[in-house]
Order: structure tokens, then C-alpha cells, then sequence
């Protein structure tokens, strides 16, 4: 059975643009080293022929798995998300309970997850232990260090 994956549209536009830059820009040029490679001669002993070949098998499987999950993506109406419990699209702040250290962090699908923005995955142990909790509730996460708890400070959109 297919995975569903929900994004963002500005998620599933990205996704969209590499599918494209990988289907007019990157084949081509593959298949353009291999043209190359053909025409040197023995292919049995030809090494950038094999290395072309199997960079070919490599881009069209990133190519099949994009497409797959394009396929199966879900856009996520934020009109539609509640902000009373932590869901997906939630931007939750949340504070150590042991050192005291708050924490912001947007809860996105897996293809948008960026650290530096702030969106961690929704398959995170921190946004699996964050889901359906509401504001004033704790979390206790397990992670690499331990078990550790978060108190949810605030939920919006």
C-alpha cells in the first residue's frame, strides 16, 4: 500500500521543480555521458560507460520515488488545522521541563523538514511524543541522551 505523505504547497511545488530539473536537465545529460562513453570504443572495458549506466539506474529511481510520492501527496489546507492540540503544520513552542530551555519548532512531512527553519519532521520522536497534546500538557520524549520532558507552552498555525 502507497505511503501518504501530507505537505505543505509550497512543499509539494518544491517537489515538483526537482522532479522537473531531474527529468529536463539531469536525464539529458546522462544519457548524453553514455553517448559519449559508447563512442570510445569496448564497452566491456569502458569504465565511465559503467559508471554513466549505473548513475542512469540511480537518477531514474530517484526519479520513480519522486513521482510515487508526488503521486501520493495530500496537501494540507492550514484553514483546516486546529490549534487546541498539536498536529501536523502545528508550530509548537515547548520548554524543557528540566533545564528550562524553550523551543520552537514547526511539524511538517518528512520532504519539508529543515532545522534551520525551524520544521522538524512529523516522524521525529520529539513530534511523535508532541502529537495531540495541548497547551500546559507535558511530553516525556525518548531520545538519544534519554527520556526527556517538554512542557507545551504554545500551539498556533
Amino acid at each position: 500500500m502507497a505511503k501518504i505523505t501530507y505537505l505543505t504547497e509550497e512543499g509539494l511545488k518544491k517537489l515538483n521543480d526537482e522532479l522537473d530539473h531531474l527529468i529536463a536537465v539531469e536525464r539529458p545529460n546522462i544519457s548524453k555521458q553514455i553517448a559519449e562513453a559508447r563512442e570510445k570504443g569496448d564497452l566491456s572495458e569502458n569504465a565511465e560507460y559503467d559508471a554513466a549506466k549505473e548513475a542512469q539506474g540511480l537518477l531514474e529511481l530517484k526519479i520513480s520515488k519522486l513521482q510515487e510520492t508526488i503521486k501520493n501527496a495530500r496537501v494540507l489546507d492550514k484553514s483546516q488545522i486546529q490549534s487546541d492540540t498539536v498536529q501536523i503544520l502545528s508550530k509548537v513552542t515547548i520548554q524543557n521541563v528540566k533545564n528550562k530551555a524553550k523551543m520552537t519548532y514547526t511539524l511538517v512531512a518528512e520532504t519539508e523538514a529543515n532545522l534551520k527553519e525551524g520544521k522538524i519532521s512529523i516522524e521525529t520522536p520529539i513530534a511523535k511524543g508532541l502529537l495531540g497534546k495541548k497547551v500546559g500538557e507535558t511530553a516525556k520524549i525518548k531520545i538519544p541522551a534519554g527520556e526527556t520532558e517538554f512542557k507545551i507552552l504554545d500551539i498556533s498555525i
